[in-house]
């Protein structure tokens, strides 16, 4: 009884002469594209065949080399495997550059999302082989972040945090709406609805999870309050009715437009916006794809 095939591993040359031939459509291209003698590329692809115990190409029944059933099965893995020798290689230049293995971006919940998924999608055409990963976090926590080494640079909004080690830059902001569901008795008053108004009816307020700014209010009017951690959480209570609060306009002007919730008309809440400055340490300066996304951050392009 004849003993099992058993597959070796390939050489990477092999490969990349296998995808070369592929490509170019003959032994003969791929000699020229890699500079190489036809002889050369012959056997390293009888090389590769011995290898892998299979036939990947028929030599016999056309004037060019075509794939066998065998040869389109593994043509797939083959370009995985180079594809990822590929990318090692463009990482080791970056690191040996200067550039780091991955960025870790910690951001406020109220930063709209379609700035933030601009400068991440511009981020990773820019920095391929860099990896991004990304934290969400509401007031203070943002912070934390930066200063515990949990993130490498950050966004948040414009809280004073004592401390010499963050490095801040303002540059944009949201304007904030009071709003609250249609059938809401602030939403149904007629006329302005003032602050002495507002202060009976429950209020829904973001609260923070960090040490840095524990025990701090923002904005806050009621006498009686609902804290959520969640910015969506709050969100789908007030299209619920069970209290009124500030949203980021960017995130509720649909809600507005088809009446899921209503402006409570105010002089007083006219002008709010909520701040957005970047952080990072000042005794860890960024590497170079920080600094660029922290400078990208920054950008003018984007209005209040």
């Amino acid at each position: 009884m004849p003993l099992p095939k058993t597959p070796r591993p390939p050489t990477l040359d092999q490969i990349q002469v296998f995808l070369a031939v592929v490509e170019e459509g003959s032994f003969v291209g791929a000699a020229r594209r890699l500079s190489r003698a036809t002889s050369v590329i012959s056997y390293a692809i009888a090389n590769l065949e011995s290898q892998l115990e299979l036939e990947l190409f028929d030599r016999n029944t056309t004037r060019k080399p075509q794939l066998t059933d065998a040869g389109r099965a593994v043509l797939a893995e083959l370009r995985k495997v180079s594809m990822g020798v590929e990318d090692l290689l463009a990482k080791a230049r970056g690191l040996l550059t200067g550039l780091e293995a991955e960025v870790v971006l910690v951001v406020d919940v109220m930063f709209p999302t379609a700035w933030l998924v601009e400068v991440m999608q511009d981020f990773q055409k820019t920095f391929p082989t860099v990896g991004l990963r990304l934290h969400v976090e509401a007031l203070g926590a943002v912070a934390q972040h930066v200063l515990d080494g949990s993130a490498t640079i950050g966004v948040s909004g414009a809280i004073e945090i004592k401390t010499a080690q963050l490095e801040r830059y303002s540059f944009a902001g949201v304007r904030l709406i009071p709003v609250a569901a249609p059938t809401h008795p602030l939403s149904q008053h007629q006329g302005e609805v003032t602050q002495a108004m507002a202060r009976n009816y429950q209020q829904l307020v973001l609260t923070d999870r960090s040490r840095l700014t524990e025990g701090q209010d923002f904005g806050v009017i009621a006498v009686r309050t609902l804290r959520l951690t969640d910015l969506n959480a709050k969100y789908a209570l007030l299209l619920a009715g069970l209290g009124w609060g500030s949203m980021p306009e960017t995130m509720i002007s649909d809600d507005i437009a088809s009446g899921r919730l209503s402006v409570l008309q105010s002089s007083e809440w006219r002008h709010a916006t909520y701040r957005f400055q970047t952080l990072s340490r000042t005794d860890i300066p960024p590497g170079p794809a920080a600094r660029w996304m922290l400078q990208r951050f920054r950008e003018t392009s984007w209005q209040v």
